[in-house]
This record gives C-alpha cells, sequence and structure tokens, in this order.
C-alpha cells in the first residue's frame, strides 16, 4: 500500500495545482469505500478555496476555512491531476474539480480507501487523534523508540508499523530499515538496545529522504500525482527480493511470514 514517501509524494504533486484555488463542484461515482464518501461533501467542499494541503501519516489534508477533507488511498488507491473533461475509468470513484480546467481524481481498484469530511481540527478526527509522531520529524529518535519498545514481545517490525508509536511507516520501509540498521525484523522489540534503536531511527529516516526524492516506490497499482510511477524500487535492498544475493555479505536473502505478511532479511546482516 502507499507508504508515507508515496502519500508525501503525492502531496507534492498535487500542491502546485490546488493550493489557493477554489472547488467548483465535487463528483462522486462511488460512495462506498472503506467509509462511505459522507453526503454532505459535495455540499461542503463545493466553492470552498484549499489553502492547506498537508499530510500526517499516510493521510492527505485538503484544508479550507469551512473544513477539511481527509484522504486515505488504501492499498492501491492514487490522487492525480487530470483535465476535467477526461473521462473516467471503472475505478475513478471522486473527481474534486478544481477552477481553471482540472481535477483531483480519486482513483481506487481495490476500493480500501476514504475520502472523509471535518469541520473541526482534523488532527482531533478519530483516525489522527492517536498517531505517532512523524518519522523525518525531531520528536522520533532513538530514545523514543527504545521507550516505547521495552518490555514489548511484538516484533520490531510489528512495532513500526503502528501507527500509534510513528505515522506513515508500511512493511516496505519498515523492512528496508531493518536491512540497513543490521536488525532482524522478526526481533522482539525488548530485546533491542538502545544503541541499535538508533541505528533505526537512522536508516528509517535515510530511507524515507530517499524514497521521497526520488518519487517514492512503485508497487502494483501506485503511481505519483502527474501518472508516473516513482522509482525507489529500483533500490530496495531486501523487499521483494526473496532468493536473491545480499548487497552486502552475497547470502541468499529469505522471506517470511509475520502477522500475515510478509519480512524479508539477510540471516548474515541481520541479528
Amino acid at each position: 500500500m502507499p507508504e508515507l514517501p508515496e502519500v508525501e509524494t503525492t502531496r507534492r504533486g498535487i500542491l502546485p495545482h490546488v493550493l489557493g484555488r477554489r472547488v467548483e463542484r465535487v463528483i462522486v461515482r462511488q460512495r462506498k469505500l472503506r467509509w462511505p464518501v459522507p453526503h454532505s461533501l459535495c455540499r461542503e467542499l463545493s466553492g470552498q478555496r484549499i489553502d492547506r494541503v498537508e499530510r500526517r501519516g499516510k493521510y492527505l489534508l485538503l484544508g479550507t476555512a469551512k473544513g477539511t477533507a481527509i484522504v486515505h488511498l488504501g492499498m492501491s488507491g492514487s490522487l492525480r491531476v487530470v483535465p476535467s473533461d477526461k473521462p473516467a475509468e471503472k475505478h475513478d470513484h471522486v473527481d474534486i474539480v478544481i477552477a481553471g480546467g482540472q481535477s483531483l481524481r480519486l482513483r481506487d481498484p481495490r476500493r480500501f480507501g476514504s475520502l472523509l469530511w471535518t469541520r473541526v481540527d482534523p488532527h482531533r478526527h478519530a483516525l489522527l487523534a492517536n498517531l505517532g509522531p512523524e518519522p523525518l520529524e525531531e520528536e522520533f529518535h532513538g530514545a523514543y523508540l527504545h521507550a516505547r519498545s521495552r518490555g514489548r514481545r511484538v516484533a520490531i517490525r510489528n512495532l513500526l508499523i503502528d501507527g500509534r508509536v510513528v505515522a506513515g511507516i508500511g512493511n516496505i520501509y519498515a523492512n528496508e530499515a531493518a536491512f540497513l540498521a543490521g536488525v532482524r525484523p522478526d526481533r522482539a522489540a525488548g530485546r533491542i538496545s538502545r544503541e541499535r534503536c538508533e541505528r533505526l531511527v537512522v536508516a528509517l529516516k535515510q530511507i524515507l529522504r530517499a524514497a521521497i526524492e526520488r518519487g517514492g516506490t512503485t508497487l502494483r497499482d501506485f503511481s505519483g500525482a502527474d501518472g508516473e510511477p516513482g522509482y525507489f524500487s529500483l533500490e530496495l535492498e531486501v523487499y521483494g527480493r526473496e532468493g536473491e544475493a545480499c548487497s552486502r555479505c552475497g547470502s541468499t536473502l529469505r522471506r517470511a511470514t509475520l502477522g500475515a505478511r510478509s519480512i524479508f532479511y539477510c540471516v548474515s546482516c541481520q541479528h
């Protein structure tokens, strides 16, 4: 699913096209997403100027004076800038028509994404209120991760993808950070030293920044706001590379299942 770099890539992609622009109307073709698109969205958002285009974790926030649209891309969603007169395809569920002839088009083949509306501070919304710190902010550091991991038997991969601990990390980047830090993704979080927590945080920040710079990781249906895919997937060290040689030591990379999701690691480089 789109993780923080993909969502941030989308935010940066749509920003110059929508910031300060007025929403002419909203076209909803399919309301049955992960949560139903509210019937009030068309009335509330139409006519409003988009004053803020923000990201919190994996959520995009389109802020106006009246309220905020909260967008989640789900497993396979994308939010693209398209000409308003471009015919919609099967999985194009919502258009936010912007003055000037363009639209923000929400495409979601699996319909696990969402588009909600709130009149209150979006950071107090139930979906965002309990999120942990942003991984690229100063509040996320080794001491914090070490403190949150104490006494936890859960695997470190699972701790990293828990949005209440740190916002926006998914399976791809958790696996990649664990490799870069030399930590097995299935190691119990409570058994990881502060020094190794520091290494994990540094690795996460490094990988996320690199992925954002290169436009996110393209897997399955994700593509950026301009419809073009990101290219960081070409640089993944372990994710999806089971059976291949480790770039560091040459050992065969392995895959296992942890909590119904795959983990990828090198038995020689990660402990």
